[in-house]
């Protein structure tokens, strides 16, 4: 079974970029929040994809790119929002890599004021 033309079909744009905010891949992935047990997430936000207490999403993507060996710096970005990769491992089928998945966080960029 191949996942790519799931990923195609029912995945969100999203690419992977460089620090300097180039984007080096593009891929279909799935990004949602993660949910939490218990009701610990009752005072969360909603936000355009889901409920999200902390920020922090679940990557489900294709095997290309490779985010596992992203470098220091390098980011997802999907529909303007930017996610750092806190985690991420490749889940295999066989010998074969069949997705990978990872522990995002929406990056919070803070504007700078002048001083004039």
């Amino acid at each position: 079974m191949n996942l790519q033309p799931l990923f195609d079909k029912f995945g969100r744009n999203a690419a992977l970029c460089s620090a300097s905010g180039t984007a080096d891949e593009t891929m279909n992935a799935f990004i949602s929040p993660l949910r939490y047990k218990n009701k610990m997430y009752l005072y969360g936000v909603n936000t355009d994809i889901g409920y999200n207490s902390q920020g922090h999403y679940l990557y489900i993507g294709p095997p290309s790119p490779d985010i596992t060996a992203a470098e220091d710096g390098q980011y997802i970005l999907c529909n303007t929002k930017k996610y750092r990769i806190d985690r991420a491992e490749k889940v295999y089928k066989g010998n074969t890599v069949f997705y990978i998945w990872a522990i995002i966080r929406e990056m919070v960029e803070i504007e700078e004021e002048d001083d004039e």
